[in-house]
């Protein structure tokens, strides 16, 4: 059994598989050790299609559903700024209630300041 956790590359995969195709063809290949035998390696080789293909799929749903909370999260957005607006509008740009949704009265905001301008 492998010890390490990383994935073959998928070139030693399809050499992989290409030799037991090639075991498959030799008539006298029998292993003293029954598990390294070709039906053996067969069923390995499929359930490794079976495996890659669920996790195409899952791949695929999780596509889906990353688009999907995206979306959903634009939404989201986009109404609680228009919200404010309409918070704005009811209530007046002055109203302590703006604060209840994130904004400044008109009365906090910093004044402009004249500069003078020192001529010499």
């Amino acid at each position: 059994m492998p010890t390490s956790n990383k994935r073959p590359s998928q070139a030693a995969l399809d050499a992989d598989r290409e030799i037991v195709v090639a075991l498959q063809d030799i008539p006298g290949y029998v292993p003293t050790n029954p598990a390294y035998s070709v039906e053996a390696l067969r069923e390995r080789v499929s359930f490794l299609n079976l495996s890659e293909e669920a996790e195409i799929r899952a791949k695929r749903a999780y596509e889906v559903a990353r688009e999907q909370a995206i979306e959903a999260a634009k939404g989201v957005h986009e109404m609680v700024k228009e919200t404010k607006l309409q918070v704005l509008a009811q209530y007046g740009s002055d109203s302590p209630v703006v604060h209840a949704v994130g904004l400044k009265q008109r009365s906090e905001r910093k004044r402009p300041t004249r500069r003078t301008s020192s001529a010499q």
